[in-house]
């Protein structure tokens, strides 16, 4: 199962691009199943890493998965890979867990929402994007999930744009997600 370690980021990604562009013409039952099934096999396949992981040696707990070189200038590489050590296999049980539970409570919270389809979107997104940051094998990867995690809390916080109070509370968690990638990038 490690060797698919890639599919925990990449099949919420998917699921968020189908909702969201399908999701409209869905019914719920549909956008339920869609949404919730890629963020419970997300939480099998990091079940399954689990157990792949457990199987390696105490001194060997550390797998990376290289997909490609996606900037390459001079001697400099940064590589698109993802690293699993105890750390991360912990969050990303964490993350796949709680967040299929997460899908799974939304259902019954969101059932008479007009934009139903949307917030399934946006927290398939999140759930990829999280799994993006703890997975990352390099800062400039670990950014871009840093990045998603903050695009998704402005659109899961400003999900009710009508209300003012949502959209002011969505425009201070841009100020202050603008204040952490300071921080990021100064670390």
């Amino acid at each position: 199962m490690l060797r698919l370690l890639y599919l925990i980021p990449l099949l919420p990604l998917a699921g968020a691009g189908i909702t969201g562009t399908l999701g409209k013409r869905w019914s719920r039952g549909t956008i339920s199943l869609v949404s919730c099934g890629v963020a419970g096999l997300c939480f099998v396949l990091a079940l399954g890493c689990l157990l792949d992981f457990l199987k390696l040696p105490a001194t060997e707990r550390h797998f990376v998965q290289s997909l490609y070189v996606w900037i390459s200038a001079g001697t400099f590489q940064a590589r698109f890979s993802y690293l699993l050590d105890p750390l991360s296999m912990i969050m990303i049980l964490i993350i796949t867990g709680v967040g299929f539970v997460i899908h799974i409570y939304s259902i019954g919270y969101m059932a008479r929402d007009p934009g139903y389809y949307r917030f399934f979107a946006y927290l398939n997104l999140f759930i990829s994007a999280m799994s993006l940051l703890v997975l990352a094998d390099n800062y400039l990867l670990m950014f871009i999930g840093w990045e998603g995690v903050g695009l998704c809390s402005y659109l899961l916080i400003g999900y009710y744009l009508e209300r003012k109070s949502a959209g002011d509370a969505a425009k201070k968690a841009f100020v202050v997600n603008r204040i952490g990638d300071f921080g990021f990038i100064l670390g």
